[in-house]
Order: structure tokens, then sequence, then C-alpha cells
């Protein structure tokens, strides 16, 4: 019987996965381990492996080598019934002539009628759906079918639980307090979790560490801070958050030359003797009310307003051509005022890419 919402969760690894599809690689020896009750989000843009990856591990597809172990169990060639997961796949995947309380008690084949239903009850009080148990799918909200789906996906107590962009169909608002709903009631449960999304606002939401994927390798495997503050390769750098990029020489080991700018780098910034140095907008001091390194003339080009932050675009007076943004504050704005402004690049916050 069900006596635990869940089982405890169990730990995941990953070891040299290779998969192909005819000519193309869609795995190249991708390695990850993800500890027990962590959630581990799969981040990448379409077609980076993320989705096959996850197909890999839950048996729906087969890997041409390597192995899967979720907890001491070798489960690389196991048949998906006998892997011990639950799976909310982006579409829900509801039976729509079943109603919900049919839906959630759909998994647990060999159980009593009153277990089932004892199961069932308990699983709509933990996704908040307590009366609905008579409904249909059609009759339901987005996130209220999304529930259901996850429901369904806990009700067999599965070691490991399985999302394939499971909040790409709704819209904003109710995908960001579901985001917050699901990664409360993950941690509830201690249920270890991997997640394929390619919105990176969900990944850093939710994520105790991010594994961020380019043509079938993982490019950086991190906590969401790592990767947004010390992103470990120019595609991470890109695809997670905007940032400003600067073409440079080394002057020194201390200093690099950008255009006609002789800026100052931190001692951890990166050893290339020339490449790019990259910014995050939001490291970049406008106007700063006491002088600070790397303090340079600037022409501001356009500002937008975004709600809760502005967003400048500008250029360096030494490197005409080039536009760099910048976020600020609402109420740093009136302190703009003219088109001439300076801006001051801190040494902590460049990074070196060759």
């Amino acid at each position: 019987m069900h006596t635990a919402l869940t089982q405890p969760g169990a730990p995941m690894k990953v070891r040299a996965i290779q998969k192909r599809f005819g000519a193309f690689t869609a795995l190249d020896n991708v390695s990850l381990d993800i500890a027990a009750g962590e959630l581990v989000c799969l981040l990448g843009p379409s077609g980076c492996g993320k989705t096959t990856l996850l197909r890999c591990i839950a048996g729906l597809e087969r890997q041409d080598s390597g192995e899967l172990y979720l907890g001491n169990r070798d489960v690389s060639l196991l048949p998906p019934q006998a892997r011990d997961y639950g799976i909310l796949f982006q579409s829900y995947a509801l039976f729509p002539n079943l109603t919900v309380e049919a839906n959630i008690g759909y998994g647990l084949t060999g159980s009593g009628r009153d277990e089932v239903r004892k199961r069932v009850g308990q699983m709509l009080e933990l996704v908040g759906l307590l009366g609905s148990e008579k409904k249909y799918p059609g009759q339901l909200s987005g996130g209220q079918q999304q529930r259901v789906a996850l429901a369904r996906a806990l009700a067999p107590a599965p070691s490991l639980l399985l999302l394939d962009e499971p909040m790409s169909a709704l819209d904003a608002r109710v995908r960001e307090h579901l985001c917050t709903e699901l990664r409360q009631l993950q941690r509830r449960l201690g249920i270890t979790t991997l997640m394929v999304t390619h919105n990176q606002d969900e990944a850093m939401l939710m994520a105790d560490r991010i594994a961020v994927m380019n043509n079938g390798k993982v490019e950086q495997y991190a906590t969401p801070q790592e990767i947004y503050d010390r992103p470990a390769t120019p595609f991470v750098a890109e695809f997670v958050g905007q940032g400003n990029w600067l073409p440079f020489s080394r002057n020194s080991a201390s200093h690099a030359q950008v255009g006609g700018m002789n800026m100052r780098l931190a001692d951890d910034a990166g050893v290339a003797k020339s490449g790019r140095l990259f910014c995050r907008p939001e490291a970049i001091s406008v106007n700063p009310p006491v002088h600070e390194e790397n303090l340079f003339p600037a022409k501001v080009r356009e500002i937008t307003f975004l709600g809760n932050r502005c967003r400048m675009s500008f250029e360096l007076e030494q490197l005409p051509g080039h536009p760099l943004l910048a976020e600020l504050a609402p109420e740093a704005m009136p302190r703009l005022g003219a088109q001439d402004i300076w801006v001051a690049l801190p040494p902590r916050s460049l990074q070196v890419f060759a």
C-alpha cells in the first residue's frame, strides 16, 4: 500500500550516453550526476539533445552506448515500466474520456479499489484539486489539467520524476505561479526530478542545478547563480540572460586594450591573449556618484522602460559603432538627463573568452 506520498528520491547517474539518428549525433558522450531529492533542469535551444536525453532515461529511446543508474540499479536496458519513474509530458497526455480520478488512478494497477480511491484522494489534495474527481479533462483549465497530469505521475510513488516542458502550453502568469508551486511540492516530497525546458526563467526559478546543452553536449552543469555569474563558454553566456561583448587584446596580465581604452581586469578574469570580454548589463554603473575603475565617456542611443527596470543602449566614445546595454532602476533615470554620460565597467564584472 502507498503509505507515503512518494518514496525517498533516488540519485540518478548518467554515464557517457551516445545517441545517433542516422548521421546526426543527438547526444555526444553526455554524463550527469543528479543527487537524491535534487531538481535538475536540462536547458537549451530546440535540437540540442535535452528531450532525447530525457527519453533515453525514460526508456522511450534506446541509447547507442553508455549507462544509466537509478540509485544502485542499472536501468540502462530495462523497459520503461521497470524504471520506477513518473513522467509529465508537454501535452499532459490525459485521457479525455476518463474522469480526473480515473486518470490519476490509471497507473495504480494491482491495487484494490479502496486503496486506489484513497491514493487518488491524497493526490488531489496534494495538487489542490479536491472536489474535481468526477470532472473530465475538457472541463478543466490548462493549469488544472497540468495538476491532474502531475498527480497521475506522482500516484505510484516513483523514485524519479521526469518533466518534459511541462509549462510550455500555459500563459506567463499561470506558468510562473505553477513553477513556484511545483518547486515547493518537489522540495516537500524530496523527489529527485529532471526537467526539460528551453525557458531560462523557468530553469533559474526552479533548478538546484542546470545543465546547459548545445549540439548534443553539456556545455556547463552548475547552480543557476554560477551559470549566470560565471558562464563557462560563450554559448552559455549568450543563451542565459543578456550580455555585452567587447573585442580586446591583452596589454598585460591585469589589463586589456579595448578600442582606445585600457581596461583593468580581475585576477581571475581568464588568461586569453585576445578575444572578447563579456559583461552583464546590470553590472555596468551609469554616472556613478563616486569615481570607479574602468570609467569611460559614452553616448546614450536609446532607453526602454521595462516596468521594474530600464534598459539603456549606449556606445563608448572610444568604441563607436559597437552598441552595448546597461540595466538600471527606473529611479536612476532622472540622473541621466543628457545624452552624454559616463559608464563604469567594474573589473570583477569582466570575463575573458578567447
